[in-house]
């Protein structure tokens, strides 16, 4: 569903007076005052120093980010007297309980709280989510945690499942089938990669067991009680992941096209590769027919490569429907619900998010949080794209507009604290942004302080301390109460899923030009599958996925990509 969209002419401002002039001002900062205010402001800062130098040491930024002192000096002023604790609820108290388990998503037994502190420690943070679990969604993952104690690593059946595996094919029943997720490609991917894939082993009644990667480790907690979701240092296949590709002699797709896939013997290999990256063919994508699922249900082992979030597609698939339909009643909450269900911060990281938040956010009366990914490889930060943040989050009336003529205003006893929330590899637009509340008044009265916790210039995947900051803050994001993301970015499409959010999305500018309308509210707060199958299995022809059924739709920035949504969600 391709929406035409309105280009501004050169002369065009996204934005209406008096703020016409803020790219020329957002370009490069006045550095002229006269001698007199500079003087004052000197004798100010020196009368001031002990009382900065004490509120610095307390609520300083981490060392990765870049301020210019008095940018925030008063805000952090203002922020010192507002309450810094989470709201912490009784913790003997029934709606306490509710809340620490996310609504029944989460098991109450089998875990050490100390190992995991963001498991039980989520709700404080956030808001309770007015999107409720069913009952049946509860149910399944309370039958699938005894599944997976029951097969998964050390046990009995996972043994003799592995003794199969090496034999090379299908030898009798096995008491467990197996999904095992390949580790591969960003943070953002691998999140709703694995979401997709444990909604596939739910599906199935396959046991989920991850490759551990390089950091998946590090950056998330275990979720199932007392098995390990992480795969065996010594898996059998672990030495093939490298080697595994779409010509590969166990490709599923790659079986299909050269016609192995011979069945009619009853003879079934131990363990097939799926093959679901974006570049993958006609015949790999013929995974989300029902004829290749039925196959697919008599083989142990499944080793599953991907790097999209292919839910939409499970919609599409007929003998998967009445299943989806119970788990997820309001279907556009598949990621919201597993997500948080699935990926609870590591110690490091829970320690990163919580001292920021109580640093930074925990204050503000009003938080936004706003994600900018520039898909260029130039250094940034470009005029075109903070033109469009602008135009986005003053029309949406997400932040106040400022008084370019600086008139005197009346400063209340209590103004409103707004914070925003920046994550960029550039640190060039929550600077930008922070200048110009620092050196206009808004017209409301409000006070707003910008912050941007750290700016990599460049994406650093395989980086320990990049991807922890990463996760940070995705889940920062998430925990603001309005959010505004980037076209494409599954960095958003994290945020927005684990905070229950329908963001504005920033569009994709085009030949470096603010996009009209700069952004659009989102249909859904499900992500976007990037790389669909357009194929009818039944009629065995191309067809247009996204007008199938009401609840797979186009996404809203990209026109051929899928998402789930409600029907009663806004077109």
């Amino acid at each position: 569903m391709d929406r035409a969209r309105r280009r501004p002419s050169p002369s065009q401002s996204p934005y209406p007076a008096p703020l016409n002039q803020l790219s020329g001002i957002l370009q490069a900062k006045r550095l002229g005052s006269s001698a007199m205010r500079l003087t004052k402001i000197f004798a100010g800062c020196l009368l001031s120093l002990p009382f900065f130098v004490l509120i610095s040491i307390v609520l300083r930024h981490p060392s990765s980010d870049r301020t210019s002192g008095f940018a925030d000096a008063r805000v952090i002023d203002f922020v010192a007297s507002h309450n810094s604790t989470p709201t912490v609820r009784p913790q003997g108290s029934q709606e306490a309980n509710i809340d620490k388990l996310l609504g029944g998503l989460l098991a109450r037994d089998g875990f050490d709280e100390s190992r995991c502190a963001s498991r039980f420690g989520s709700y404080l943070y956030r808001k309770a989510s007015s999107h409720k679990p069913s009952p049946y969604l509860i149910s399944r993952l309370r039958r699938y945690e005894d599944l997976h104690k029951r097969c998964g690593p050390d046990s009995e059946s996972y043994r003799a499942a592995l003794e199969q595996l090496k034999s090379g094919t299908k030898i009798g029943s096995t008491d467990c089938n197996y999904l095992v997720w390949m580790s591969f490609s960003g943070l953002g991917n691998r999140i709703l990669a694995l979401a997709s894939t444990f909604l596939y082993a739910l599906l199935t009644d396959r046991v989920l067991l991850i490759d551990r990667g390089k950091d998946m480790e590090d950056l998330f907690c275990e979720p199932f009680p007392e098995k390990s979701w992480l795969l065996p240092l010594d898996f059998p296949l672990l030495d093939q992941f490298n080697s595994f590709n779409p010509n590969s002699t166990h490709c599923h797709g790659n079986m299909l096209k050269t016609n192995a896939m011979n069945t009619s013997s009853g003879v079934i290999p131990s363990h097939l590769y799926l093959h679901l990256v974006h570049d993958y063919g006609d015949h790999d994508k013929l995974f989300f027919c029902d004829d290749e699922q039925s196959l697919l249900a008599k083989v142990p082992w499944l080793i599953m490569k991907t790097d999209n979030y292919f839910v939409p597609s499970l919609f599409l698939i007929t003998s998967f429907e009445q299943e989806l339909g119970r788990l997820f009643p309001e279907k556009g909450t598949v990621f919201h619900h597993l997500g948080r269900y699935l990926f609870h911060p590591s110690n490091h990281v829970w320690a990163l998010i919580t001292r920021y938040h109580q640093t930074y956010l925990a204050k503000a009366d009003e938080s936004i949080g706003i994600q900018v990914r520039v898909f260029d490889s130039r250094p940034g930060p470009f005029k075109h794209v903070m033109d469009q943040i602008l135009a986005c989050t003053l029309k949406e009336k997400l932040l106040p507009e400022v008084d370019m003529q600086d008139s005197v205003v009346t400063v209340s006893e209590n103004p409103k604290l707004k914070v925003v929330l920046m994550t960029s590899l550039n640190a060039g637009y929550s600077e930008n942004l922070r200048d110009l509340y620092w050196e206009h008044p808004t017209i409301t009265g409000e006070v707003v302080g910008v912050y941007q916790p750290s700016h990599e210039e460049y994406q650093q995947t395989e980086r320990q301390m990049h991807n922890r900051k990463a996760w940070a803050e995705m889940y920062l994001l998430s925990l603001t109460d309005a959010l505004v993301t980037s076209a494409w970015s599954t960095f958003g499409y994290v945020a927005q899923g684990l905070g229950g959010m329908r963001p504005w999305i920033l569009y994709k500018p085009e030949n470096e030009t603010t996009p009209d309308p700069a952004c659009q509210r989102a249909m859904s707060m499900e992500p976007c599958f990037h790389a669909p199958p357009f194929y009818d299995c039944k009629a065995k022809t191309g067809i247009d996925t996204g007008k199938i059924v009401p609840h797979v739709r186009h996404c809203e920035d990209m026109s051929w990509g899928l998402k789930v949504v409600d029907s009663h969600d806004e077109l």
